[in-house]
């Protein structure tokens, strides 16, 4: 009997033992960069003449590894084996499947400073950022297995005299996992191992920038036991292959985390009815956010402060859920944002191989460039508190950067950034700061910094997010605690790490014996 669910800790970094453990495994990922991986179809690894070519964002020289890319006609294989290992895989006891993902489970646990260091290297994360990425990976695999068993004999439901009625789950087919650069390995983890352990089998396409980690963790799975073809990992460019995942007539379900533009296109690719499809294509679409911190007037300022830095630069602000708006109250704005720049202007920005880091760099060039390109609107539109600076010479850094001042119109108030830029704009009223919160066209995270339990009542009914927080920082969400996910254009607000995430990757089905 497997005991009851708690999150994976998080590595305590002011030891100095776990310190050098983390230091010794940044060292022994360092020896064995520039590897090249093979794609997996069938149980088959393919190496390709074209290879994505993961590079150290905080030192582009440094090639991380070389993933080959999968093309059209692989794909086409890729969808054959995992129709083919559909077949007995969707038969597998639900016990067998989680006993797979508690292996899984069990290796990433003994794998953790190895898969962190890896992000540290390949996604720019600083230590605890990284910790805490393959933390929450590991939370997916234990909290899904243990929902699966719950949910293996279905829910119970009425029977009439004569009859006897069951209501089941089962799987739905060939599933496309699309996860973002982020969250390397969480959301990554968490988007593969849903549709596994619920019978379906999985196509991968990992992120172009972050394809090792995807790599290691599928080697992960085919060690503890998932059979040829039911895990297939595909890499490639999405213009090369994306629609081609997206429109096949076997894809039964698309599970997509990133751009609001990529995720509305493929919400309305999947949509259509392919020659020969005989269903209609299950959608987990996760978008964007444009995430305020509303600061009440009679917060404590110190928590405000503490919960915007944390919002806002956390992974250098490369979260959908990163507070990027700031909408506090007249009476305090001042203040507040005297204490935020302070923050701000203290925080160390470098090399995340280093323990004292704080804030890495942001994931490429094209990243860097839309950030700046940002920064400089925020000239146009606001008052420059903090930082604004940035250099590519070697990685791509941006320092954090404060605008004050800005209409909540503005473009700096309204499009994502994704990246280390926050905006702030004053309200004469706790109702008007809600007001502002609500005024974008996402509505994935929020949180409200107030001692007026009134105040906390009415953000509950007003305040349109799919995860909101009291008196913290609107990031961080754990899996198993705080189910995450968002609507308006945010997504489909399928509530990742949640009760209800399992079920939208199987069918329900109702059975009645007559007695």
């Amino acid at each position: 009997m497997y005991t009851t669910y708690h999150h994976e800790p998080f590595t305590d970094f002011t030891d100095e033992q776990n310190r050098q453990a983390f230091a010794d495994a940044i060292k022994d990922v360092e020896k064995n960069l520039g590897q090249d991986y093979p794609l997996i179809i069938g149980g088959e690894r393919i190496i390709t003449g074209e290879k994505l070519v993961s590079t150290n964002p905080a030192n582009k020289k440094k090639v991380v590894g070389r993933v080959s890319k999968a093309n059209p006609a692989l794909i086409n294989q890729a969808f054959d084996a995992a129709s083919k290992a559909f077949r007995s895989w969707r038969t597998t006891s639900a016990d067998a499947r989680a006993e797979v993902m508690f292996r899984a489970a069990a290796t990433m646990r003994r794998r953790k400073h190895e898969l962190s260091a890896t992000l540290v290297k390949e996604g720019g994360k600083p230590w605890k950022e990284a910790d805490a990425d393959v933390a929450e990976a590991i939370d997916f695999v234990e909290y899904y297995a243990r929902q699966m068993l719950e949910l293996k004999n279905g829910k119970p439901i009425n029977s009439r005299e004569g009859e006897y009625n069951q209501y089941i789950y089962q799987p739905l087919g060939v599933a496309v996992t699309i996860p973002p650069w982020n969250f390397a390995c969480a959301i990554m983890v968490g988007t593969t191992v849903a549709p596994l352990v619920t019978g379906n089998t999985v196509l991968l396409k990992p992120a172009e920038p972050t394809p090792v980690i995807a790599a290691k963790f599928v080697d992960i799975l085919i060690e503890s036991g998932v059979p040829d073809g039911v895990i297939n990992f595909v890499p490639g460019d999405p213009e090369a292959i994306g629609d081609h995942l997206v429109d096949h007539p076997q894809t039964a379900l698309i599970s997509f985390t990133g751009s609001r533009a990529t995720g509305t296109r493929l919400y309305q690719k999947a949509a259509a009815i392919q020659e020969g499809q005989q269903h209609l294509k299950r959608t987990i679409v996760e978008m964007g956010g444009k995430d305020t911190v509303v600061v009440d007037s009679d917060a404590d300022l110190d928590t405000a402060a503490e919960a915007i830095i944390n919002s806002a630069y956390g992974f250098s602000g490369q979260k959908c859920s990163a507070g990027s708006r700031v909408v506090a109250h007249e009476d305090v704005y001042d203040e507040v944002l005297s204490k935020v720049e302070q923050k701000a202007k203290a925080l160390a920005v470098g090399d995340p191989a280093s323990y004292d880091t704080y804030m890495g760099p942001v994931i490429n060039q094209k990243a860097f460039d839309k950030i700046t390109g940002y920064i400089e609107i925020g000239k146009q539109e606001g008052r420059l508190v903090a930082g604004g600076t940035s250099d590519d010479s070697n990685g791509y850094f941006i320092d954090p950067t404060i605008f004050a001042d800005v209409d909540p119109n503005a473009r700096l108030m309204q499009e994502e950034i994704f990246g280390p830029v926050v905006a702030f704009t004053k309200a004469s009223s706790y109702e008007e700061a809600i007001d502002i919160a609500n005024n974008t066209e996402y509505g994935l995270t929020g949180a409200v910094i107030s001692n007026t339990i009134d105040h906390l009542e009415y953000a509950k009914l007003h305040f349109h997010v799919g995860n909101l927080y009291f008196n913290r920082n609107c990031t961080g969400a754990i899996v198993g605690y705080h189910p995450f996910g968002g609507f308006k254009m945010s997504g489909t607000d399928a509530k990742a790490g949640g009760p209800d995430y399992l079920i939208q990757h199987m069918h329900p089905k109702t059975i009645s014996h007559a007695l």
